[in-house]
């Protein structure tokens, strides 16, 4: 571990004893060297370790215990894996949209609640038909539906990975209803809240599963073109 430059300290910090973790210096579990260690590692004060810390804890790197010390959390760098992720193809995306979806229907049909169903279905109500007039709000509507769907999963990780490519998903409604990919209609939704009510966690799979399908046989056509 190399001395902190005297400018921006804390930042020189932040990025030593990130490499270090990203390196497997520790692992995942291992309780890093005190403050004052770090400190004389780094050649910086104690108060900017403490800030580093607290930077590295936020990001997920490390987290503190009181009375015990600071511990690695994480090894991976995840705002380096989401700017990977981000710069993924739109096939590789809405393949990674449409696995979600599929497993969290299947997922959805064996915990929902009558209340989901019928939050589901009031949010295709809200969202309609296509109108080119209010084209914004309607795929605000239409993304809070997916979004439902996959919330009734009660799957915490899926919403979260599911939130992460709202936007990618956002820009592909917004290239359905345009024309330039295929766009479910309303009763390929509907279909997918009643698959889901019906309890059969294979047909609400299947179902979302052939509600994707349009969209992923012209993306190909389109790459082939």
């Amino acid at each position: 571990m190399q001395p902190a430059a005297r400018t921006n300290l804390a930042e020189t910090a932040v990025n030593n004893i990130r490499a270090e973790i990203t390196a497997n210096r520790w692992q995942v579990g291992d309780r890093i060297p005190n403050e004052a260690t770090l400190a004389d590692m780094l050649g910086v004060s104690r108060g900017t370790v403490r800030e580093a810390v607290r930077v590295l804890v936020s990001q997920g790197f490390l987290e503190t215990r009181q009375g015990s010390g600071t511990y690695v959390r994480s090894v991976i760098d995840a705002d380096d894996s989401l700017l990977r992720m981000r710069r993924t193809g739109l096939r590789d995306q809405i393949e990674t949209r449409c696995a979600l979806e599929v497993e969290a229907a299947r997922l959805a049909a064996m915990r929902h609640t009558p209340a989901i169903i019928a939050e589901l279905r009031q949010l295709l109500t809200d969202r309609g038909e296509y109108d080119p007039a209010h084209h914004d709000r309607y795929v605000q509507r239409d993304l809070a539906f997916h979004k439902a769907v996959v919330a009734a999963s009660g799957n915490r990780a899926f919403v979260e990975v599911y939130e992460f490519f709202a936007a990618s998903i956002q820009e592909v409604i917004k290239a359905t209803v345009t024309g330039e990919l295929p766009e479910p209609d309303m009763a390929a939704h509907l279909s997918i809240v009643d698959a889901i009510a019906s309890g059969n966690p294979d047909r609400a799979a299947a179902t979302t599963r052939a509600f994707m399908a349009p969209i992923l046989e012209e993306i190909d056509r389109l790459l082939a073109s």
